[in-house]
């Protein structure tokens, strides 16, 4: 009766997705950067499939643009930015990863993360444009609103109080997490006593999706 209650509602559209990174910043004068690695996390009870749509496919390439990931394990999407050119500097794609049970077609659930590509990481933070900052600020505003606009006119302008200090707090913990490398990661600075199993992981991972499936309920 216990793991009833830990699976989510198989809701059209309304799955919590998790992705690590939330936003893709690819840097011209950076060969590193050209390549960037999408974290898809399962932290339910069941198989999930996946697929990755784009506002501008020709200008990344995917790897692996479709799959499959196995109850609570995670798995790593490739992209590279094939067309780096200055007149693509600033400009705000978007990546869509939709999310479906292996049995069926629909998709449960979607998650967005913006991609940008700037000519340097020095250069951009020492030396930065009040006014392409400034639009690229009022589009990101303007999609926020829009999805929040939309979901208000849908809930009948529904008044609910926003989440407690502690509901705060434990989603920062939890982010912060997923934020440290993995164990077994070779490259990194990060101390070794910071990194932590995929298991753990799948934990934090599982815990925003629970708080995110609360604050999703106040608002009904």
């Amino acid at each position: 009766m216990q793991q009833q209650n830990w699976q989510p509602d198989l809701v059209e559209g309304r799955l919590p997705v998790f992705v690590f990174p939330t936003e893709l910043v690819f840097y011209a004068d950076e060969q590193a950067s050209h390549k960037q690695v999408l974290t898809l996390y399962n932290p339910y009870e069941f198989a999930l499939k996946f697929k990755v749509l784009c506002t501008a496919p020709n200008k990344y390439a995917v790897v692996d643009a479709t799959g499959a990931v196995k109850p609570q394990c995670c798995v790593d999407i490739v992209i590279r930015h094939r067309d780096v050119r200055a007149c693509h500097y600033g400009v705000i794609d978007k990546f869509r990863l939709q999310v479906s049970e292996q049995s069926q077609r629909k998709a449960l659930g979607r998650k967005e993360v913006m991609a940008t590509l700037l000519p340097s990481s020095t250069q951009e933070q020492s030396q930065a444009r009040p006014q392409e900052e400034e639009r690229r600020m009022k589009e990101q505003l303007a999609d926020s609103v829009f999805f929040e606009q939309t979901a208000f006119q849908s809930e009948n302008r529904a008044v609910s109080s926003g989440p407690s200090l502690l509901t705060v707090l434990l989603g920062l913990v939890c982010m912060a997490a997923l934020m440290l490398p993995t164990l077994g990661e070779q490259e990194s600075t990060v101390p070794v006593y910071l990194h932590l199993s995929v298991n753990k992981k799948l934990v934090a991972a599982y815990v925003l999706g629970k708080l995110n499936t609360i604050s999703q309920k106040r608002h009904t």
